[in-house]
């Protein structure tokens, strides 16, 4: 059995940039031990499966595989999924328009397609549901698991907090750039402070900017799912616009550019809006682009 793939790297504009995303278009035949270990095999953040959707005003069933296990949610497999689609046209005979819509595991994902010319170059999606705000932790403690020392930390705005849509991670805000860069994961200390049973990862961020636009440099570290850090994380960009649209005064929009992936030399750019009113966070979208890398069969 031949099995077709695509790979992409999603929230770049650029090869070797970005985080990079497996996609098998047509998972039909695939069982789901066999999507793991395919997964496994890609040895990606996550891989995608794509399958046909059980309702016909859907565009597919997206199932979201990390190395070791499926989850409910994530960010750049929604956005690199999108583009692949788009690129090849159609799904399932199906052609793909600007909008196409993913049954997840966590709900409906709607996907907006960015094109240049005529070409899927990128996608935005609207997060299937509000963040949940969870437990907050100890600035020392986020600091130990995070090589740094307490006063590199900032809890002016908020102490470091759970935060969960579909997956959970814990958002701490530095207190500058060059304090992100000095960042390092303590594998014991996650161990203590962070077992996964309790958050997926570790998400740190320097803020620039006021008011309604926000600039962020960021990064995600999940030592412990064998991920080590991750060049870019849209659905923590998504968690992230839900807790500083919690944060930041007034009802205004708010336009949030996260870079993350500096430091590992995989730069990504993605971009966030919050939808607000005197009534809290309505909505959050995240797109960026993604670019084509290989093609490509599994014969299994």
């Amino acid at each position: 059995m031949d099995v077709n793939f695509v790979t992409l790297d999603v929230f770049t504009s650029r090869t070797f940039g970005g985080n990079p995303l497996a996609v098998i278009t047509d998972a039909r035949n695939l069982t789901t031990e066999q999507m793991q270990a395919i997964a496994a095999e890609f040895n990606h953040s996550e891989s995608t499966f794509v399958l046909p959707p059980e309702d016909p005003s859907d565009t597919a069933v997206v199932r979201i595989f990390m190395p070791t296990q499926e989850i409910p949610f994530a960010g750049h497999p929604n956005v690199g999924t999108a583009v692949a689609l788009a690129r090849a046209g159609e799904a399932f005979g199906k052609p793909i328009g600007d909008v196409v819509r993913f049954q997840e595991q966590l709900g409906v994902v709607e996907i907006e397609i960015i094109r240049e010319a005529g070409v899927a170059v990128g996608a935005r999606f609207t997060a299937p549901g509000a963040a949940q705000f969870g437990s907050k932790f100890e600035e020392q403690a986020i600091a130990e698991c995070a090589g740094l020392t307490i006063e590199d930390i900032c809890g002016d705005r908020h102490l470091p907090q759970l935060v969960t849509l579909g997956i959970g991670f814990v958002f701490a805000e530095v207190k500058s750039v060059e304090a992100l860069q000095r960042c390092e994961a303590v594998l014991e200390r996650f161990k203590i402070h962070l077992p996964t049973e309790t958050a997926g990862g570790l998400y740190l961020y320097a803020r620039s900017g006021e008011g309604a636009d926000i600039s962020i440099r960021s990064r995600m570290f999940s030592p412990l799912d064998g991920i080590g850090e991750d060049p870019a994380t849209g659905s923590a960009a998504a968690m992230l616009g839900g807790l500083l649209g919690r944060l930041e005064p007034g009802a205004d929009d708010l336009t949030v550019t996260i870079d993350q992936g500096v430091e590992m030399g995989r730069p990504s750019r993605i971009d966030v809006g919050v939808r607000r009113s005197a009534n809290g966070v309505q909505a959050v979208k995240v797109g960026g682009n993604a670019v084509p890398v290989t093609r490509g069969v599994f014969s299994l």
